[in-house]
């Protein structure tokens, strides 16, 4: 079994970042309530594009997120608008490399505007699920963040789903930090339940807010039952998740309750 990657410590065990996949409307096309979300986010992953979103409503999600106080961090996904990235796709080295670029600086471009930085850079959909097991693709991905904002972590997956990711980042001298999803289910092996399984997608917001606070503690428990250790720095929800503001409502207040505090890493 592969040895785990280790991130940098968060500096503070008692705080976790709670970030969202944001700014997926596009056109006359509504998709998410970011105006409702945005206010139990410390983060939020920005479509540039090409899965979802558009020029305009990446400006209008930059200038929100700064009203809110909400960190903004790249969501490239792959050109499919149709499918909202999550259609698989075979991309050239050069193309997944160069995309990914190209959608990094669009959205850079418009938070220089409202002088912010880009916080974060985190794959989207079915990218994110090829990288962490299609070793070129990752490669490509991880090299064009490293490029062109090489102090910029990565938002990698938490867990032995994530190791070529974390390894990957690592070897290229790429920070990253790592994530788990309270709505999403895992395997017994720690790895994320295919969305084609039962039990794969958790659309109870008090579930999900037990699970959050479990992360933020360093564990999770699997579909089969078992406590699996897994050290996350971020916790991410769905922002198309039909319940998405009862879940970050639940696990705001569960985790604020605890005494964990949310902040952005």
């Amino acid at each position: 079994m592969a040895k785990p990657i280790m991130a940098k410590p968060i500096a503070n065990p008692k705080s976790i970042d709670l970030n969202a996949d944001s700014g997926e409307s596009f056109g006359p096309w509504r998709l998410g309530d970011d105006e409702t979300l945005f206010d139990y986010l410390t983060s939020a992953n920005l479509a540039c594009g090409f899965h979802a979103g558009d020029p305009s409503h990446m400006n209008q999600s930059i200038k929100l997120a700064k009203a809110k106080g909400v960190a903004v961090g790249a969501h490239p996904g792959f050109p499919d608008k149709v499918g909202f990235g999550r259609r698989d796709m075979t991309l050239s080295y050069d193309e997944l490399y160069c995309d990914t670029i190209y959608q990094i600086g669009a959205l850079k471009a418009f938070l220089s505007l409202y002088d912010m930085p880009l916080h974060h850079v985190k794959p989207h959909g079915a990218l994110h699920h090829r990288m962490v097991k299609d070793r070129e693709t990752c490669e490509a991905v991880i090299a064009a963040i490293h490029d062109v904002v090489p102090d910029i972590p990565l938002v990698a997956l938490a867990g032995p789903g994530g190791l070529l990711m974390q390894e990957t980042a690592q070897r290229l001298k790429l920070p990253f930090v790592l994530e788990a999803f309270p709505e999403r289910g895992y395997l017994a092996d720690g790895r994320l339940c295919p969305r084609d399984r039962a039990g794969a997608s958790i659309h109870d917001p008090e579930l999900a807010a037990e699970r959050a606070l479990a992360m933020s503690e360093g564990y999770i428990m699997s579909l089969e039952g078992e406590k699996i250790p897994l050290k996350v720095d971020t916790l991410c929800i769905h922002g198309d998740n039909p319940h998405a503001i009862e879940i970050a409502k639940a696990i705001y207040k569960t985790l604020k309750q605890a005494g964990i505090a949310l902040a952005s890493f």
